[in-house]
């Protein structure tokens, strides 16, 4: 679906193009095409890759979707793949935005997710001195769109994961579940680190060495998104390392609670086991038995054996056993 296809000329809106008014503008100094698809059908595509003369394999890659992010130059065009994360209903969703960048155009196709760019578009019309840079500070402008869209996520995951520290030291069942909420972190943070890592890895080609000629105009501000993708790749390090931790800690803490409450069991058991002996012995009812004829032998019986419990009990309060 079309969203938006704009003409801009000196860092100024020019107009509003039909699809087959694109080529027509595309010959024209100093100006450049903007597209925005969303969903875009294979007929969509082949129409831009014929007005745009677009590489077959990039257009392969943004046809069936699902791709590593990544930045690739055909000549004097340059194909990005970008990962749109956003969060619903507790779960992370991946969609994708294929970025066209060109001498005199720029497009981009989104699919699978519902974030869109109209804020981006308006700010850079909102800087025409910037716009004026062509099709290079578009891409930028996307790019850094998409990149500051991971920051709110990642503070989420470290509030989570701070809550999350809170309660490992809880006893009872909130240890249990507090590992599962941990795995299930551990899983949003590689949905990030999947797609983070590879862009930061691409986005190097756009600050420092060879820079691609579309993008020579913009290298400064590659070089921010870079940065801002390290501090991102950083921090999802620390915070996967954090889990890792949390996990270990909780299941210490979940084997000493186990191991508390084998040792109730075991001090239990071995009061009643002294207890269970005396009785043992005193209800064999043997003839000769000095205790069955004695007047006081019940109730000795039972003060030695009250006695020898309570004497256990202590010594397992004091070892902390009970």
């Amino acid at each position: 679906m079309l969203i938006n296809c704009i003409a801009y000329q000196h860092g100024r809106k020019l107009a509003d193009l039909q699809v087959e008014q694109i080529s027509d503008y595309l010959a024209k100094p100093d100006c450049f095409v903007w597209v925005a698809l969303k969903d875009a059908t294979t007929e969509e595509l082949a129409t831009m890759k014929q007005e745009f003369n677009l590489h077959e394999l990039a257009i392969e890659d943004a046809a069936h979707g699902h791709q590593r992010p990544k930045i690739e130059e055909y000549g004097d065009e340059v194909f990005a793949v970008m990962h749109l994360v956003e969060e619903h209903e507790g779960q992370l969703h991946v969609g994708e935005v294929d970025v066209f960048v060109g001498p005199n155009y720029i497009l981009s196709v989104r699919s699978g997710s519902k974030q869109d760019f109209l804020g981006v578009r308006a700010r850079c019309e909102r800087e025409p001195k910037m716009l004026a840079r062509g099709s290079g500070y578009v891409f930028y402008a996307l790019m850094d769109a998409v990149v500051d869209r991971y920051f709110p996520l990642i503070e989420k995951l470290e509030n989570e994961l701070e809550l999350l520290e809170e309660r490992i030291f809880t006893k009872g069942a909130a240890r249990t579940s507090s590992i599962r909420r941990l795995y299930r972190l551990k899983r949003k943070v590689t949905v990030l680190k999947h797609a983070v890592t590879p862009l930061m890895e691409a986005a190097g080609k756009l600050q420092s060495g060879r820079v691609p000629p579309v993008c020579s105009s913009s290298r400064n501000y590659f070089r921010d998104v870079y940065d801002h993708l390290t501090r991102i790749n950083a921090s999802l390090d620390s915070t996967r390392e954090t889990i890792a931790t949390a996990i270990q800690v909780n299941l210490s803490m979940v084997a000493i609670d186990q191991t508390e409450v084998s040792k109730r069991l075991a001090a239990w058991a071995g009061i009643f086991a002294v207890a269970t002996a005396f009785a043992g012995v005193w209800g064999m009812n043997f003839v000769h038995m000095p205790e069955l004829q004695w007047e006081y032998g019940y109730p000795t019986a039972l003060g030695l054996i009250a006695a020898s419990c309570g004497l256990l009990y202590w010594r397992f309060k004091k070892a902390r056993w009970l």
